[in-house]
C-alpha cells in the first residue's frame, strides 16, 4: 500500500485532545464535539484520540471506543485521525481493529507499560498490532531510552505499515542517533514531548511534534510549526519563550499535572470542566490563578 499521504499528514502539529467529563463523571460527548470543532477551526489537521492528554489509561474500553467514534465523526474530511491503542496485545489489537472500522487512518501504539520489556519482545508486541491492521498506518510511541534504532527497522521490515514514530525520550542527541540508526528518511519523526522539545528535535530530524497545548491555543502551536518548517529557529524560540512557563507547570513532579493544567486552562476559558480522573488531580487554587494568568497573556 502507498502510505505517502499518511506520512505527509504526520509531519504536522499532532494534536492530543483532552477527554472532557460531565458532572456525573461520564464523558461529556457534547463538549467533546465542541472542543474538536474548535481544534479543526483553528487549523489542526491531525488528531490523536486516546492519547495521554486524553487520559487514555483512565478510560474504560467502551469509553475509548466512544472517544474514537466521536473524533472520527467530527474530523471527517477535515483532519486525519491517529487513534491511541495499548495495554495487552489482544486489547490493543481489538482497539486497532475498532479504529479501522470506525474510519481512522492510523493508530499510535502507546509505550508498553509492562515492567519487563525485552527489545525483541517490543518488536513482537508492535508486530502483532501492525499485522492485525495492515491497511492502517502504525506509529509506535517510544519512551524507552534503551530501545535500539535497529529494532524499529526490524519491525518495519516485517510491517511496512509502520510509517512514523512518536519519540518521547527527553534527549535530543539520543533522538538524533536513534533516528539515523533506524532510518532517518524511512519514517516520519514526530517530537513526542511537545513544544518545549520541538526546536531541538527538529534540528536533529523531526518534522512534526505532538501538542496538548494546542487544545488551548491552536494558533500558538501552529505558529511554532510554521517557524520550524521555515528553519527560522529564532522565531520558533520566541513562541517557546511565550509558552515556557505553561509547559513547565505541566511537567512539574514528573508530569503529574500534564493533563490537569490543560483542563484548567480550558475551564478558565469556559470551554470544559476541570475534572480529571485519578491518579491525576485538579490543581490547587494558587496554581489555578497562575494558569489563568498565563493564558491571559496569549489574548485568546
Amino acid at each position: 500500500m502507498d502510505f505517502s499521504e499518511l506520512k505527509a499528514a504526520l509531519a504536522d502539529v499532532v494534536a492530543i485532545p483532552v477527554t472532557p467529563f460531565a458532572e456525573d463523571g461520564t464523558i461529556d460527548t457534547a463538549t467533546h464535539r465542541v472542543l474538536m470543532r474548535r481544534l479543526l477551526d483553528g487549523g489542526v489537521r491531525i488528531v490523536t484520540p486516546n492519547g495521554n492528554t486524553g487520559e487514555f489509561y483512565a478510560l474504560t474500553p467502551d469509553e475509548r471506543r466512544l472517544v474514537t467514534e466521536l473524533t472520527v465523526e467530527e474530523a471527517a474530511g477535515r483532519a486525519t485521525v491517529l487513534v491511541g491503542v495499548g495495554h495487552d496485545v489482544p486489547t490493543a489489537v481489538a482497539d486497532a481493529e475498532h479504529a479501522a472500522g470506525a474510519g481512522a487512518a492510523m493508530v499510535m501504539v502507546h509505550q508498553p507499560v509492562h515492567p519487563y520489556i525485552a527489545q525483541e519482545g517490543w518488536v513482537d508486541y508492535h508486530r502483532a498490532i501492525a499485522e492485525a491492521v495492515p491497511e492502517l498506518g502504525v506509529v509506535p510511541y517510544i519512551r524507552n531510552p534503551r530501545l535500539a534504532g535497529e529494532r524499529l527497522a526490524e519491525l518495519a521490515d516485517a510491517c511496512p505499515n509502520v510509517i512514523g514514530v512518536k519519540y518521547a525520550v527527553p534527549d535530543a542527541a539520543r533522538f538524533g542517533a536513534f533516528a539515523r540508526d533506524a532510518g532517518l528518511e524511512r519514517f516520519v519523526w514526530v517530537a513526542g514531548l511537545a513544544e518545549l522539545y520541538a526546536p531541538s528535535y527538529f534540528a536533529t530530524g523531526a518534522t512534526g511534534f505532538t501538542s496538548g497545548l494546542v487544545n488551548v491555543a491552536p494558533a500558538v502551536s501552529l505558529d511554532m510549526l510554521e517557524a520550524l518548517r521555515a528553519g527560522d529557529y529564532a522565531a520558533a524560540m520566541k513562541v517557546w519563550e511565550r509558552i515556557r512557563r505553561f509547559e513547565e507547570l505541566r511537567a512539574e513532579e514528573q508530569s503529574a499535572n500534564n493533563v490537569t493544567v490543560i483542563k484548567e486552562a480550558l475551564a478558565a476559558l469556559g470551554l470544559c470542566r476541570r475534572d480529571v480522573r485519578a491518579p491525576s488531580r485538579v490543581l490547587p487554587e494558587a496554581r489555578r490563578a497562575e494558569v489563568a494568568g498565563q493564558i491571559a497573556e496569549w489574548s485568546l
